[in-house]
């Protein structure tokens, strides 16, 4: 195994997954490819990645024929090729899996995004998939909604692994948090094996810095005063970052908490923070900044394949997590002072959130409902 940053990643405690997923990707042997050379340890997927895969490639087009030929519906044609590439991707983590006792190499699905604000509706799909899958190394992808929440602690109460999506706000997070280990206590009473529970909680990134450096942007073109202007340019670039390392300071409190011993003396796993949305959507940053920024112990990295390539290509590496954490809250204050509210930004990141993963979850389905019907034709 060649010695890239990726696998020196491990040797500060940062598992990396992979932010894709398409069926020649497990077909082909990569996926295991780079499970062993690159040290890969995890996959996530989203509405927005299996429209990619289906819609941009002809990967799946001889299944939809037979599925349509079969009567299926749309939705069922979605989901039996997604359980199917689901099921591949686990496989093909399963020994890493099970060499690590259950704490690494999980492959996440995601309920569908209509449900976002449907606590019965989640729950449901939720175990549907989950027995439909049927792989220990599943996890399910629930967003932390106010509606999510209730369904994040039953699934979690159930024995079924969760992966919290869509947390902006360290508010959000503490709250799915408090989620898990009310699950992982209502599962440890029904005599459940806690070692055999996992959840991550995704920490969205690059989307924060794009809102904010908006906003910051119109700041500055509206001031003349030097020591403002300095201050408002300081700040372009900085919030995501920032809020990430306070949400860990959040993290190490609740997982060292006296309530959580007790769970992990029963060999509960703590609920590990997961970096999503890593991929730099500002050319003028560093492409890697949102792995090199957030190193540090019993987390996770799942970057999209740009950001793996350009990581294992360039990426230095430090144990940057709880670096200028003093720093991270004069950031945070310093927006507040300037007129922007991080708590409206990540209200708005949600909300938008959910609707950029139903718009390609829809247009998915009418891809599949426009090939179904040429299938039809006579």
């Amino acid at each position: 195994m060649t010695d890239t940053p990726l696998l020196k990643l491990q040797d500060y405690g940062q598992s990396v997954w992979l932010d894709y997923l398409r069926r020649n990707l497990v077909t082909s042997g990569e996926l295991v490819q780079k499970i062993e050379q690159d040290g890969l340890r995890g996959l996530t997927s989203n509405p927005a990645i299996f429209k990619e895969a289906i819609v941009g490639s002809p990967d799946y087009d001889d299944a939809i024929r037979t599925l349509s030929a079969q009567g299926l519906t749309e939705d069922a044609i979605y989901e039996t090729m997604a359980v199917e590439d689901i099921q591949g991707a686990a496989d093909a983590f399963r020994p890493l899996y099970d060499r690590v006792d259950g704490k690494d190499g999980f492959v996440s699905l995601e309920v569908s995004p209509h449900l976002a604000r449907d606590t019965a509706g989640t729950i449901a799909e939720a175990k549907h998939l989950w027995k439909k899958v049927n792989r220990p190394n599943l996890m399910i992808k629930v967003p932390g909604t106010p509606e999510g929440l209730p369904a994040i602690q039953e699934l979690i109460g159930e024995g079924i692994n969760v992966n919290v999506t869509l947390l902006f706000s360290r508010e959000a997070y503490k709250a799915c948090a408090e989620a898990y280990i009310s699950g992982l206590e209502a599962y440890h009473v029904k005599g459940g094996n806690l070692s055999r529970v996992a959840s991550v909680a995704s920490f969205f990134l690059s989307r924060i810095d794009s809102s904010i450096d908006a906003k910051l942007e119109a700041l500055i073109a509206t001031t003349t005063d030097p020591a403002e202007l300095e201050k408002r340019q300081g700040l372009l670039g900085e919030a995501a970052i920032a809020n990430a390392k306070l949400a860990y300071q959040d993290y190490k409190a609740i997982f060292t908490s006296e309530r959580f011993k007790g769970l992990a003396q029963a060999g509960a796993h703590p609920q590990r923070l997961l970096w999503a949305s890593t991929g730099t959507k500002n050319p003028h940053y560093r492409d890697v900044r949102y792995v090199e920024e957030l190193v540090g112990p019993n987390t996770v990295n799942t970057m999209p394949v740009a950001t793996l390539n350009a990581c294992a290509d360039h990426c230095e590496l430090r144990s940057s997590l709880e670096e200028n954490l003093e720093q991270a809250q004069k950031v945070l204050a310093d927006l507040e002072s300037v007129g922007i509210s991080l708590d409206q930004v990540t209200h708005d990141l949600l909300v938008d959130g959910l609707s950029k993963f139903t718009g390609p979850f829809d247009e998915l389905l009418q891809s599949i409902r426009n090939k179904r019907a040429l299938v039809a034709s006579p």
